[in-house]
């Protein structure tokens, strides 16, 4: 039986959109797949526990244009220590920009790591405007997307999809600034603070 293991490689697993997309592919694949975050502590855990798995799905922000710290160091590990059984490969990336585009760099990475390790490399799903869309009438474009993603993991027919805001970039950056004002106001930060390079005062 085919076995699904998704790793939330965000480095604020717990409270990530990350864990929300993770969610989202568990529930497609019908009590196939196990959820795991990857966190300092655990990644002999992990290279372990995938011996069992046919499929890891990688589900993680983009960050600066690559790859999360969080993944890049588990990447470390499992390269050291690898299943003896390798499984297929595939990646669920989401960034704040309006174009999905802006994911390729990272999933590149990842598919170089998969090529230079001898892993399957599987599907993939490019989400842009990751950091808002599930919380927009857009959401239902998400769903229909990681269905089809998950489909094509469990019928083992790997394609690359993406998703994205159908918004002009005008409209993007207006709602976009309203988002994270409204959000900076929760946490108690003016937009003056937020327009700064001061991250700690």
């Amino acid at each position: 039986m085919e076995r699904i293991m998704i790793l939330n490689g965000s480095p604020r697993a717990p409270k990530s959109n990350s864990r929300r997309y993770g969610a989202m592919v568990s529930a497609c694949c019908k009590g196939k797949a196990e959820y795991f975050a990857i966190t300092r502590q655990n990644h002999r855990q992990l290279t372990e526990q995938m011996e069992g798995f046919s499929h890891v799905v990688l589900v993680f922000p983009l960050y600066a244009d690559g790859i999360p710290v969080t993944l890049l160091n588990f990447f470390k590990t499992l390269e050291e220590y690898p299943p003896e059984n390798k499984p297929v490969i595939s990646v669920l990336i989401n960034c704040g920009f309006l174009e999905y585009q802006q994911n390729d760099i990272a999933v590149e990475m990842v598919r170089l790591f998969c090529r230079e390790n001898h892993y399957p490399f599987g599907s993939v799903l490019k989400i842009g405007s990751g950091e808002a869309i599930l919380d927009t009438p857009f959401r239902f474009l998400v769903s229909g997307s990681i269905r089809k993603f998950s489909r094509s993991i469990m019928a083992q027919k790997y394609r690359t999809f993406h998703v994205s805001m159908p918004l002009t970039k005008k409209l993007f950056v207006k709602a976009s600034t309203s988002y994270w004002t409204e959000y900076g106001r929760k946490n108690g930060i003016t937009v003056e603070q937020m327009q700064t390079m001061e991250i700690e005062g």
